[in-house]
This record gives C-alpha cells, sequence and structure tokens, in this order.
C-alpha cells in the first residue's frame, strides 16, 4: 500500500491504532464514514472526514501528504475506496483500522455519541478545574425581573443566535468577547453573563473573559437556551442584535494590552514572520495557520498563509479545522486577544499552538484565498455533462437512471419523480444499471463528479449532471414529489441523536445535557492525557 511500509501493515488492530495515538509521531485518525453513523458513535480522536467529501477537505485537512493515516469505516469497504483516492492523491502511508467501528468497540474502547466531543469535554473539564461561575436559567429571569443591569452576550455565532436566544442577550461570539467588551460595558460593577445553547460555549467564554482579567463578576448562563426552555421560559426568535463591528483606537489599543497580558500571563509562544515561513515549507511537520478574527476583518485582509477559523468555534469544533495529532498550529490576530484565548483553550486540549506576535513587524496581508499549505498535486475532477431540464424527459424514455445526490431530508421534502436517493459509500449497495444512462442531481457539480468516479469503476459509462433548480425543473414540466424515504436507518447524512432538542422537545433537551454531563465519566486513561489542564495556570 505505501512505499515506507509494506502492504501487510494496511489493516491494523484497535490496540495498535490505541498506541499510535499516544506516540509522538503525527498521525491522521479519519472516519470516514457519514454524518448520522460518526454521530451514534466514533472513538474521541477519529476526526469526521465523509467519504462522499473526502477528496474536497482532505487537503485541507491533512495538508501533509506523508503523515501516517488511519482510516475507519463500519467494515463495509469504504476503507478501500478511500485509500485508493488518497492514494490517487500522493498519500502514502494509509492503514485501515481492523473491523472498523464495530472492531473498535469490540476491543473494549469506547464509541463516542454526538460530535466534537473533545471541544465539548474540554468544557466540562474546564468548568470542574476553575469552578466556573454560573447563573440558573431561574436566577436569570429573577435578575431581569428585579432591574439589575446585565450584560448578556450570547457567544455563538449570529447565524446560531438568530435561530433562538434568551430574549435581551447580546451575539458576541467567543473569541470576540475579550476584544469587544470595552465598547459593551464600562462599568466594571456591572454582572457578565455568557449563554450558548448549551454548556460549552457558555463555560469557554466566560473563563476566557476570566482569564484575560475583566474585573467584572463574570458568569455562565447555565445549559443555555436548553436550560431557560427547561425552567419554562419562552425563547427568542430571529434577534439581530449583536457586537458593534466598529472599535475605537482606545479600544482597539486596549484589547491589544488584554492579548499582551494573557501572552504573558500563560506563557503563550509567540514567533515572528520567518518561523512562521519556515514551518511553512518544513517537510516533516503538518502545519495549520489560522486566522481567529471574525469573517468581516478576515475578508478585509489577512496573513497570505492563513485560512479564516473564527476562534471560538475553532475551540467548539477543533476536529473541523485540525484533523492531525501531534501538528504545529499557528494562529494569526491584529490585536492578540483573540488568539491568545484560543491558543489557552488549544493547548488545553493537548496542541502544540503558537501565536504570530501580534507586535511583530507584519508581511503584506492579502483578500485574496491563502497561498496554501498542502504540497502536491491540484485535485483534479474530471467534470461532468450539464443536463438541462427541458433534455430530461427525452432522456428518461431513452431508459436514464435519476440518482439525486442532496441530503436525504431534501429529497424527502421534495425530488423529481422517479428519482432514486444516493450517496457515494452506498453506491456499490445500489448496483445501477450501467447500460442505462445516468443522471446526477446534486447542489454541488464537484459532489456530483466525485459519485461519477465510483459510478466508473461499477461501470457506468453514460453520466451528466443536472443541477438543483426546482423553478426550472417546474418550467420543463418535471414533477416533483414528497417521500417518507429514505428512511431513517438508510439516512447515514442525518445524524438522529437528539436531533430535535432545538424543536420544543424537552426529552431530547434533557438528554443531550446528560450526554455533555456524562463526558467526563467516559474517558479511559489515555483520553484523559489528551488534556493539559496545567497549561491554564497563570505563570
Amino acid at each position: 500500500m505505501t512505499m515506507q511500509e509494506p502492504q501487510d501493515d494496511f489493516e491494523v488492530d484497535a490496540h495498535q491504532v490505541k498506541a499510535w495515538l499516544s506516540a509522538p509521531e503525527e498521525i491522521a485518525f479519519l472516519d470516514l464514514r457519514e454524518h448520522g453513523q460518526y454521530g451514534e458513535g466514533h472513538p474521541f480522536l477519529a476526526v469526521p472526514l465523509p467519504y462522499s467529501r473526502l477528496e474536497l477537505e482532505v487537503r485541507r485537512l491533512l495538508p501533509r501528504r506523508d503523515v501516517r493515516i488511519v482510516l475507519l469505516d463500519d467494515a463495509d469497504g469504504v476503507a478501500e475506496l478511500a485509500a485508493r483516492r488518497l492514494k490517487s492523491l500522493g498519500y502514502p502511508r494509509l492503514h485501515k483500522a481492523r473491523g472498523g467501528a464495530a472492531g473498535w468497540a469490540g476491543a473494549g474502547f469506547t464509541l463516542y455519541q454526538g460530535v466534537n466531543v473533545p471541544s465539548k469535554t474540554l468544557g466540562e473539564l474546564v468548568e470542574e478545574a476553575c469552578a466556573t461561575p454560573h447563573l440558573t436559567a431561574i436566577q436569570l429571569s429573577e435578575m431581569r425581573e428585579s432591574g439589575k443591569a446585565l450584560l448578556h452576550l450570547d457567544g455563538r455565532p449570529l447565524e446560531e443566535f438568530r435561530r433562538m436566544t434568551v430574549p435581551g442577550a447580546r451575539c458576541c461570539p467567543n473569541a470576540e468577547l475579550g476584544h469587544r467588551i470595552p465598547a459593551l460595558v464600562d462599568d466594571p460593577e456591572t454582572p457578565v453573563l455568557v449563554s450558548c445553547a448549551g454548556r460549552t460555549r457558555s463555560i469557554i467564554g466566560a473563563q476566557s473573559l476570566i482569564a484575560l482579567g475583566l474585573p467584572n463578576p463574570v458568569y455562565a448562563l447555565e445549559n443555555g437556551t436548553q436550560g431557560w426552555e427547561l425552567a419554562g421560559l419562552a425563547l427568542e426568535r430571529g434577534a439581530e442584535r449583536s457586537y458593534p463591528e466598529a472599535l475605537s483606537e482606545a479600544e482597539i489599543a486596549a484589547s491589544r494590552a488584554r492579548g499582551r497580558e494573557a501572552i504573558r500571563r500563560y506563557g503563550l509562544p509567540v514567533v515572528d514572520e520567518m518561523t512562521l515561513d519556515a514551518w511553512a515549507r518544513d517537510l516533516e511537520r503538518t502545519f495549520y495557520c489560522f486566522d481567529v478574527r471574525g469573517a468581516e476583518d478576515y475578508a478585509a485582509g489577512h496573513h497570505p498563509l492563513a485560512s479564516h477559523a473564527p476562534g471560538g468555534q475553532l475551540v467548539q469544533a477543533s476536529d473541523g479545522w485540525i484533523a492531525v495529532r501531534g501538528a504545529r498550529i499557528a494562529l494569526v490576530d491584529d490585536t492578540g486577544s483573540r488568539a491568545a484565548m484560543a491558543a489557552l483553550w488549544l493547548r488545553a486540549m493537548g496542541h502544540d499552538v503558537t501565536i504570530l506576535d501580534p507586535d511583530c513587524e507584519r508581511c503584506e496581508w492579502t483578500r485574496e484565498a491563502p497561498h496554501g499549505l498542502f504540497r502536491g498535486p491540484p485535485l483534479e475532477v474530471p467534470g461532468l455533462a450539464v443536463l438541462a431540464p427541458e433534455d430530461l424527459p427525452g432522456l428518461l424514455a431513452a431508459g436514464a437512471q435519476i440518482l439525486d445526490f442532496r441530503h436525504s431530508q431534501d429529497y424527502r421534502r421534495g425530488h423529481i419523480e422517479g428519482a432514486i436517493w444516493a450517496i457515494r459509500p452506498r453506491l456499490g449497495q445500489l448496483a445501477p444499471d450501467p447500460a442505462r444512462p445516468l443522471v446526477l442531481i446534486a447542489e454541488d457539480p464537484l459532489k456530483a463528479a466525485l459519485a461519477a468516479v465510483d459510478l466508473e469503476e461499477l461501470g457506468c459509462a453514460e453520466i451528466r449532471y443536472m443541477p438543483v433548480d426546482e423553478a426550472s425543473w417546474a418550467a420543463a414540466g418535471l414533477r416533483v414529489v414528497e417521500s417518507e424515504g429514505p428512511s431513517d436507518a438508510e439516512a447515514i447524512d442525518r445524524l438522529l441523536f437528539v436531533h430535535d432538542r432545538h424543536a420544543g422537545n424537552h426529552e431530547a433537551m434533557r438528554a443531550y445535557l446528560a450526554w455533555e454531563l456524562g463526558l467526563v465519566g467516559q474517558l479511559d486513561a489515555q483520553e484523559r492525557a489528551v488534556f493539559d489542564l496545567e497549561t491554564l495556570q497563570p505563570r
């Protein structure tokens, strides 16, 4: 399978993978299963990379091609498919976890439900270690009724904030809290409360303000919006209150001073431009470079090596950006306060993180896409011929088959009559007739093109792509119908684990909060050792 390792090393057992995860060498443990499968149970350090999007995401997640890679599937052949795709992209060091997810559990190791499990676990460990002050929903309600002054900040991105929030809260994503706080409160006696939908971002947001030395009393809202609703209180939906985007020179200076002091207090390592450039050229270590500021700041100009990863979300969902254990990570921020907090929490999660010195002389920033850290050939996906909706009836008359690759719930809500729901890892089970023309429907032509690679291996030759455009479908006389399928068991792209907790299902809310609270108790010694809470102690 590789030049460095013999072919019979491709399949390794769970105990070997466990040992590799504790070794100093870099490793990427990739869970190839779709979102629903992954979320119902996965190893603690497995990073989600669904096979349906493998080539679209892998170069971002694995910029160094010579890293050791372990692939996890459901013992259904998907790891072998992925290995072929990855080998063609120049990744030589490929292994498969024997027995897939079931083999992991069979070896006595835990499969964790939910997503972003290491980040969620961090929140619980931090609350345990730091005794984070909190208010219950009832206490908050009573405080509001009393008319007592309070600054209530919701630490989630605006898109999530709009869906639902506690009435009176203002959106200020966690990474922006320390940077924006001078523009939000000027009285050091005013209590500051941070909330989210559950627990993690409330805890991390509140502790960030405490770590940054904010003199105000700081609290986390216990159990977030779910705790508020479980207390019988009504949520607000569609709110638009957000932080002020423009800061004064004095407020920017305060952010810079706060960042500089946090870097000093917690001994956070900083590097200069020359070091950053040297790391980008180093072929022996995986290197990630993230700009942790808000989207508006990143769009206005950023370091040419830095991709955008808003700091609050980088901490909340670290496995969406960092796939290699042992990688080198640099954070970029023009004042340092946002990078300092992201670095503090990522280092507590066991990552090797440094900050580009906010005071060093900067290269010329750009508005272009980052230069990229992947060293290899560009992704080449053969384009598919595009079929106009008005030409579909004629092709159907000639025996064509329609495969709809949209999300299973979109398919259920409405699809062209006769179309079959499809997902890339199950194409072999679908067994399309190679003699019939195929029409692939997907929101993204690249997603369809990747599926076509697998279909061609199954012998299908005549393949076309048709974009999702229901108005054009109707104009062409194509009938759109609803469906009860695919079944929940077949819809592997959909995570059913407490999926409706934000839709008024109190039982699901309680189950979700119990899941968060129970994460620490599931850790084995190796998983617990991933975290280094000593980094949270001031130097």
